[in-house]
């Protein structure tokens, strides 16, 4: 169990034990699976890492937008192992269980929406992904797919198809799925259409309009997807009128508005879901990672009009859904609700903007910082006129800080953005520390 409140480094970085398990990992793993740290992980608990060394870290990563409520949550753990205790996996498709009709009905209740929904079960964000395609073709009788430029949706060929940076998630393994399209976010710090907010009157959500007029019609397009804060694209954050925009097109046009909540729901922004910040209500909406405090789950819900459209056994597969991530789902949903989660979202949100800007006003390689709630993008540029992006720096930083017990991750399609996804139970001990150490990092790296 870990004893320490605290970040704590005894050995070197990777210390021996880990470097011992990497030997073995080359010889044994595929080297296209990547990992952003070179330790071996041997416990964690709420937002502390400990590796096989004995060195702890303080978590500002969350297993990638996972942790929302912390690792290794005790409820969450008993809740799992009095699962365990009944059965394992039967497979709903086969013998259906009580915990996958209890997690649909609580999701349809607390979605935004006032109308009647559905919901369906898999194991990932790209799985969740790839069904609500489905479903949306099948509702629509349409094939066409728009997602925005920058987005992330997975690794799958559908995925891959509809995600927006070439490498390394496309790089050799094309050809991709046809008849899918991109259109601009809106990415207000570096505008693609070189305007300002909000004299822009939100260009480049009207853009769509004429790319429906020209590049293509609203009879071929099925749905539109787009991340309400976009994740691997660098956090960025829209301005509320753009996602009202997005959505008054696709019902003028019959296209199914699909959110893609899968790192950025779950009280990370402040609300249970993030598009709830830009009042729009989607018509489906796919979730995963922190859905089951990191038990593989992922749903997607939405107007029970569209969900039937799928034929039966045209969606799910062999282990969606399974009691296990099931019942970790309930307690997550519990827990946020409980102990009002969102509050802590946007308390802690506030100390760490706070904190940045001080840093921003500081260092002249700080060029933007935005977020909502917890979920929070630092983007460096070498010049703030300019704005060219400054990737370099950002691995110097994320280098400084995991040698010193603190873990980040980069964003951006130029890697020049520090992403904040802290667990939520995280302290305020741990906080200041991890704060204090990206200030010295920077200040190390320029």
């Amino acid at each position: 169990m870990i004893r320490e409140s605290n970040a704590k480094i005894i050995t070197q970085v990777p210390g021996p034990k880990s470097q011992e398990l990497t030997k073995k990992r080359e010889r044994y793993v595929a080297k296209g699976v990547s990992s952003s740290t070179p330790v071996f992980i041997d416990e964690a608990k709420g937002a502390l890492i400990k590796d096989v060394d004995g060195n702890v870290f303080v978590d500002f990563a969350g297993a990638i937008g996972v942790q929302n409520i912390g690792h290794k949550d005790e409820e969450v753990v008993e809740a799992i192992k009095a699962q365990l205790d009944k059965y394992i996996h039967p497979s709903f498709h086969v013998n259906m269980y009580e915990p996958y009709v209890d997690l649909a009905e609580k999701l349809t209740e607390i979605t935004p929406g006032d109308y009647s929904k559905k919901a369906m079960f898999a194991n990932s964000g790209a799985e969740a992904v790839e069904n609500a395609i489905k479903i949306a073709r099948a509702y629509t009788k349409k094939q066409g797919i728009i997602s925005l430029q920058g987005s992330f949706h997975g690794r799958t060929n559908m995925t891959m198809s509809i995600t927006s940076k070439y490498k390394p998630y496309k790089s050799g393994f094309g050809p991709f799925v046809s008849e899918t399209y991109k259109t601009d976010a809106a990415y207000c710090y570096r505008c693609p259409l070189g305007c300002k907010y909000p004299s822009c009157q939100i260009a480049c959500a009207e853009k769509l309009r004429t790319m429906l007029k020209t590049v293509i019609s609203p009879d071929m397009i099925a749905c539109l997807i787009a991340e309400p804060v976009q994740g691997e694209g660098g956090f960025v954050v829209p301005p509320k009128e753009y996602f009202k925009t997005l959505q008054e097109i696709c019902n003028e046009n019959n296209i199914v508005f699909i959110v893609d909540e899968v790192q950025a729901g779950f009280a990370r922004t402040g609300k249970t879901f993030a598009h709830e910040n830009f009042d729009v209500e989607a018509d489906l909406i796919t979730m995963s990672k922190s859905i089951a405090n990191g038990v593989p789950l992922s749903a997607v819900v939405g107007k029970a009009e569209i969900m039937d459209a799928a034929c039966v056994g045209g969606i799910g597969g062999t282990y969606g859904g399974s009691p296990l991530g099931c019942v970790a789902a309930l307690k997550v949903i519990e827990k946020i609700e409980k102990e009002d989660l969102n509050s802590k979202s946007l308390e802690m949100g506030n100390y760490i903007m706070k904190r940045l800007n001080e840093m921003k006003e500081k260092y002249n390689v700080i060029g933007d910082v935005r977020g909502l709630g917890a979920m929070i993008g630092l983007e460096f540029v070498k010049d703030r006129d300019t704005k060219e992006p400054y990737g370099e720096i950002v691995k110097k930083v994320i280098k400084y800080c995991f040698e010193h017990g603190v873990i980040f991750l980069n964003a951006g399609l130029f890697g020049n953005v520090i992403r904040f996804l802290p667990p939520l139970v995280m302290t305020k001990e741990q906080l200041e520390y991890g704060l204090n150490t990206l200030d010295d990092a920077i200040n190390a790296s320029i």
